[in-house]
C-alpha cells in the first residue's frame, strides 16, 4: 500500500517502550510496575525477553537509579519467581532487570554460551538507553545457575558492573558433571556442551568455555561477593567447593591468601567446622543473620560459607552491593571504608 512503510524491529522496540512509560507515569505512584520487554540480539538478531520493574517515584526526568541486573537458576527462564529480590530492589528506588539469557541450561545457546552472555549485555545496554541508569551503580546478582552466570559475567566482562553478588553457584562444569554424570544436570550439560567431559576437544572446549573457574582471575576490578550454604551439595545439589575453589582463582590473582586444600575439606564434609579459624571467619553479619564458619577476602572480592544450604539471601546481597560505586576512573570503590 504507498504511503505506508514497515517499522524496524528497533522502532517498533522504542515506541512500545514509549507507550509503556506513559502507562507508568499513569500509574499509582505506590505500585511496582513489572514491564516484559524484549530486547534484538545483536549476535542472531532474535528478540529476547526481560522483565523490568522501575521504582515507584521512577521519572523520565528525575534521577538516574541504580540497575540491578538478575539471573535467573539453572533450570528456569524469564518467568521465575523472584520475589524477595524484586520486592528489595523496588523498596531501595533500584530499577530491577530479570535477562531471559536462552532459558533452562538443557540446550547448546544457553548454560553460559556466547548468546548468553550477550543476551545479558544486550538487555543491559537497552536498559541503560531507554531508562534513567546511574551508570556509577551497576550491579549483578544471581543463585545457583544464577551465580554460575554471575560468575562467568563478572570475569568475561568486569569492565560493566560495579558489583556482584553469586550465591550458591557452579563453577567448574566438569566437576559437576562428575557429580551430577547420572542425574537431571548431567544431562542437561551434555544437551548443552554436546556430551561428556572427556568426550573429544570440541566437547572439552565447550566446558571450559561456560566454567568461571577458568576467567575469574580477570574479575578483579569487579567486587565479587561468593557465598554458599554449608549444607549445600549435602542436601543440596552444588558442593561448596564451587565457591571456595572460585575464590582461590581471585586470590591467587590478587596476591592473597588462597583457602587452604585442608580447610576445604574440613568444611565439605557434613559437620565439619575450622580447627582454627581466622578472624575474619568469626564476623557477624547483620544483613546475613547465619552463622558464618569461613569467611575470606582477596581484593575487593569476598567469599562466605555459611549456616544454610542451597539460597541465596537477598538482603546481604543488597548490603554488599550497595556499598560500591564506580569512579570516574573506572575504577569501583566501597564507600564504607
Amino acid at each position: 500500500m504507498q504511503g505506508v512503510f514497515p517499522l524496524s524491529n528497533r522502532l517498533r522496540h522504542l515506541l512500545l517502550h514509549s507507550l509503556l512509560l506513559i502507562l507508568i507515569l499513569i500509574t499509582s505512584a505506590n505500585a511496582q510496575t513489572k514491564l516484559k520487554i524484549t530486547v534484538e540480539s545483536s549476535i542472531d538478531g532474535s528478540d529476547q525477553p526481560s522483565y523490568i520493574i522501575l521504582p515507584a517515584d521512577y521519572s523520565t526526568t528525575g534521577k538516574p537509579r541504580p540497575i540491578l541486573v538478575a539471573l535467573h537458576t539453572w533450570s528456569s527462564n524469564v518467568e521465575q519467581k523472584n520475589d524477595a529480590w524484586e520486592a528489595e530492589c523496588f523498596r531501595r528506588g533500584w530499577i530491577y532487570l530479570f535477562p531471559h539469557f536462552r532459558g533452562p541450561n538443557n540446550h547448546p545457546n544457553a548454560c553460559g554460551s556466547k548468546l548468553a552472555q550477550q543476551d545479558i549485555l544486550d538487555a543491559l545496554v537497552f536498559a541503560k538507553k531507554t531508562y534513567r541508569v546511574d551508570a556509577s551503580r551497576v550491579y549483578l546478582a544471581g543463585v545457583s545457575g544464577g551465580g554460575h552466570m554471575t560468575m562467568l559475567m563478572a570475569s568475561r566482562y568486569p569492565q560493566y558492573w560495579t558489583a556482584a553478588s553469586a550465591w550458591v553457584g557452579i563453577s567448574d562444569l566438569v566437576s559437576w558433571h562428575d557429580k551430577h554424570a547420572g542425574t537431571k544436570y548431567g544431562a542437561m550439560m551434555r544437551a548443552s556442551t554436546g556430551g561428556v567431559p572427556g568426550a573429544n576437544a570440541d566437547v572439552d572446549q565447550q566446558y571450559r568455555q561456560r566454567s568461571p573457574v577458568h576467567f575469574l582471575q580477570h574479575s578483579l576490578r569487579v567486587p565479587l561477593d561468593i557465598a554458599a550454604g554449608i549444607h549445600d551439595g549435602h542436601t543440596g545439589s552444588v558442593p561448596i567447593s564451587h565457591s571456595l575453589k572460585a575464590f582461590n582463582v581471585i586470590a591467587k590473582a590478587a596476591k592473597s591468601v588462597p583457602v587452604s586444600a585442608a580447610e576445604m575439606k574440613l568444611l565439605s564434609t557434613p559437620q565439619g567446622r575450622l580447627l582454627e579459624p581466622m578472624a575474619s571467619d568469626l564476623e557477624k553479619d547483620h544483613a546475613l543473620e547465619r552463622k558464618i564458619y569461613l569467611r575470606r577476602y582477596a581484593g575487593q572480592s569476598r567469599v562466605t560459607i555459611f549456616e544454610g544450604g542451597h539460597e541465596g539471601i537477598a538482603s546481604a546481597a543488597f548490603d554488599w552491593l550497595a556499598r560500591f560505586h564506580t569512579n570516574d576512573d573506572g575504577t569501583n570503590t566501597d564507600s564504607n571504608e
